[in-house]
């Protein structure tokens, strides 16, 4: 499976784009962020990019969670879970969903469990923020097959 353009719809909504590095907005600190929520060694104060860079970043790594993300499902999901996870992951990590409690009910076959643990994942360190929130039950809302504006929706009531 592949990240849907609604997958990635909700993705950008969530993350915005931002052209010149700013600084994680939990610790005013590492790690710095670029374009579509992008981290890495290679992102730090000052570094600018173009909005096609932004782009190009982005569909790479959405390619290549979609991917991680498929190896790690042994149950058939929807376009919509699926999207969802993928979402997940690309806030959170891969290694975070593969250890998560979320793909464990999933994988168990507990739709409804899975779905519900992705408001657990509204903290960054340590502190609820807002916009997880917001995105958190976002990503329910679309793994519960609500189409994508009425999931951004639902999560911009949420917080």
């Amino acid at each position: 499976m592949n990240l849907s353009p609604d997958g990635a719809k909700l993705i950008k909504h969530s993350e915005g784009c931002q052209l010149i590095a700013y600084p994680d907005p939990a610790t005013g600190d590492k790690p710095w962020t670029c374009g579509y929520g992008q981290t890495g060694p290679e992102i730090f104060r000052g570094i600018v990019w173009s909005q096609a860079y932004a782009d190009r970043m982005f569909d790479e790594h959405a390619e290549k969670l979609s991917k991680q993300i498929e190896a790690l499902i042994t149950v058939p999901v929807e376009q919509c879970q699926f999207d969802a996870i993928v979402s997940l992951a690309y806030n959170v990590g891969v290694e975070n969903v593969r250890t998560s409690t979320l793909l464990r009910k999933l994988n168990a076959g507990d739709y409804d469990g899975a779905g519900a643990e992705f408001i657990r994942w509204n903290r960054a360190a340590g502190k609820i923020m807002r916009g997880l929130t917001r995105r958190r039950y976002a990503e329910r809302a679309l793994f519960e097959g609500q189409p994508v504006d009425e999931a951004i929706r639902i999560g911009a009531e949420a917080a």
